[in-house]
């Protein structure tokens, strides 16, 4: 997020600092990351993170609940697992990897790596070898407290409902009624869309692995003593591919990029790595999962009056595209 929070002070995370972590309680600086969290440097030595629980405040203790599991099992691969790519919190005064800032926040803290993330885009070929490594590596460690999902859809509710209301005019907010007509003009194709994810996901194998669940370039920090692989709070048990399409040019179509034509020699390598055959309609399910939880997200969020001209263009980025 590039900008703080207007109702986070501060001062509260200041005091949720010294709450938790005495010694990180120094001089906090606000870092503008396009991330999916707020972030501050602390005292120049950590790297607070806060994140955002949700809009409405019935889900929110559960969305807590949810992320201390993710950072905990994030902690255990680290410590006892002894997965060193893992950049985990620092446990806090309790031995919790988060603390509760507010109704709407929660805080964790880490320490402040020198490294570089890369883009959300493909990874580059000469990379790739690597990063199978450290997902076999992950997808034989055991779960800890990680949830273990199926690929059911966040939002698939509200996208339906936005989808049964196109014939009615959206006045709620600046972007509402624009919303509107993108999903109008490709109504037909959503649809076809959640048909077609339903038929995968009857077709995907029952086994599941301990998975990041977004390990592109953007969530891997590389650094002098090699690559830290963070963000681990969409960290679940789930089928293999929900990481491996990531290493395919199902994963550069998404994002525009040109695919490389080397997923056969990628996929090959992870087989032998690990011994688990790499299912089909897991890796055409997962960039449509993507692809139709992005548009429900975007399209809630309009619906509901949001001012948030980001959503309309990324939603607009996803119905704009030929069928």
């Amino acid at each position: 997020m590039r900008k703080p929070p207007p109702d986070l002070t501060e001062t509260a995370l200041l005091a949720a600092l010294r709450a938790g972590w005495p010694p990180a309680a120094g001089t906090v600086t606000f870092l503008p990351l396009a991330a999916g969290s707020y972030s501050w440097s602390v005292a120049d030595r950590w790297f607070a993170r806060v994140d955002d629980l949700g809009f409405d405040p019935a889900g929110r203790d559960a969305a807590f609940g949810e992320l201390h599991r993710s950072l905990a099992t994030a902690v255990s691969l680290r410590n006892d697992s002894g997965l060193d790519f893992v950049l985990a919190p620092l446990p806090d005064r309790t031995g919790a990897p988060l603390r509760r800032l507010s109704s709407r926040y929660a805080l964790s803290l880490y320490p402040l790596v020198d490294g570089v993330a890369g883009p959300f885009a493909p990874h580059p070929p000469a990379d790739r070898a690597e990063i199978v490594e450290l997902l076999a590596r992950l997808h034989d460690a055991p779960p800890g407290l990680a949830p273990r999902i199926t690929p059911a859809l966040p939002g698939r509710i509200s996208l339906e409902a936005a989808l049964g209301d196109l014939g009615s005019v959206w006045d709620a907010g600046p972007y509402a009624e624009q919303a509107r007509a993108l999903l109008a003009a490709r109504a037909d194709d959503i649809h076809a869309w959640l048909a077609e994810f339903d038929r995968l996901v009857a077709e995907l194998p029952a086994d599941g692995v301990l998975t990041h669940g977004e390990p592109h370039p953007g969530n891997v920090l590389r650094t002098a003593d090699g690559p830290l692989l963070i963000d681990w709070d969409t960290v679940a048990v789930a089928p293999p591919e929900r990481d491996l399409w990531m290493l395919t040019g199902r994963f550069a179509t998404l994002v525009g990029a040109q695919p490389d034509p080397d997923d056969e020699e990628v996929l090959a390598r992870y087989t032998a790595r690990t011994g688990r055959t790499v299912s089909e309609a897991g890796l055409a399910l997962y960039p449509l999962w993507w692809t139709l939880a992005d548009i429900a997200v975007f399209a809630d969020e309009l619906r509901r009056g949001e001012d948030a001209p980001d959503s309309l263009a990324y939603l607009g980025g996803y119905l704009r595209r030929p069928s």
